[in-house]
């Protein structure tokens, strides 16, 4: 069992929140969500899953602080997912607003879990309509991560999983809802699915990725992240793809600790992050 040092989460937006060992208060202009403290170090954005327990978010976030980097996450409810015009796509334009007006000038990491891929890819969306003006947020980003990453075909299998992981019943019955409701609302919601998904098969970012799935995931299956690394490898993109034999959705760290960390920091030591310490893969490990 591993022990999770106090941490604390402080509110940027609705959606985005700032993690930290340290107390330290966040200010930001409320309108451009820029901070009136730029970044001196590295940052993450954990793009987190359907319902992540805080305490799970900071065993990702020890990790990043541990190594010298500012942790901010951003997440979704099962609402927003639903219901993308009024839900993911005002979050996904938080979060371009958020990067577009902070400078991370050393450097910032995407770190995505499961419908993070969904939501980046509305971010990507929101991004083209103006690239002229959005080029900088794609240019800010140094490296990627997707952990267990959702495509569309699994949306009816991934949300049931999250909201009841412990109960059968009611996965199958959402199940059904789920099916039910990408088909009977194709135009406020399938169709903003699917687009999502060609921009996140295209994608706009060409900094190095790092792919962790599982051959026994449902959600974040090999066969949908192959799709998207082959898709990003024709388009130059250096990935990195780590595909464990058996590992629950989401649970890859807490699966196979060791591993996936040095996977993970092999990743990053890659990106040439100016502040990363160098002797934090043997802590992390103790």
């Amino acid at each position: 069992m591993v022990n999770v040092r106090a941490l604390s989460m402080q509110e940027v937006s609705r959606s985005i929140q700032m993690i930290t060992d340290k107390p330290r208060n966040v200010e930001k202009d409320q309108q451009t969500l820029q901070l009136k403290q730029q970044c001196e170090k590295p940052v993450v954005l954990i793009i987190s899953w359907l319902n992540a327990r805080q305490k799970h978010l900071a065993k990702y976030a020890e990790l990043y602080i541990d190594q010298g980097f500012d942790v901010f996450v951003a997440q979704i409810t099962p609402w927003q997912l639903l219901w993308p015009v009024k839900g993911t796509q005002l979050v996904a334009a938080e979060i371009v607003k958020f990067l577009k007006n902070n400078e991370f000038k050393n450097g910032l990491v995407l770190h995505g879990f499961s419908v993070a891929g969904y939501l980046w890819g509305e971010c990507l969306v929101h991004i083209a309509r103006d690239l002229a003006n959005y080029q900088v947020v794609l240019d800010r980003v140094t490296g990627q991560v997707w952990d267990s990453a959702a495509d569309i075909t699994e949306i009816s299998v991934g949300v049931p999983t999250a909201l009841f992981p412990k109960n059968p019943t009611l996965q199958n019955a959402l199940r059904k809802y789920m099916l039910y409701h990408m088909k009977a609302f194709h135009e406020p919601a399938t169709s903003h699915y699917i687009r999502s998904s060609q921009m996140f098969h295209t994608n706009l970012l060409r900094c190095p990725a790092l792919f962790l799935v599982s051959k026994t995931d449902p959600v974040g299956t090999v066969e949908a992240n192959t799709r998207v690394k082959d898709s990003w490898e024709q388009s130059g993109v250096k990935t990195t793809f780590h595909c464990w034999d058996r590992s629950p959705h989401v649970s890859h760290f807490m699966k196979h600790r060791e591993e996936y960390i040095d996977v993970l920091f092999h990743h990053l030591r890659q990106l040439n992050l100016p502040t990363i310490k160098q002797d934090a893969l043997l802590r992390a490990k103790l």
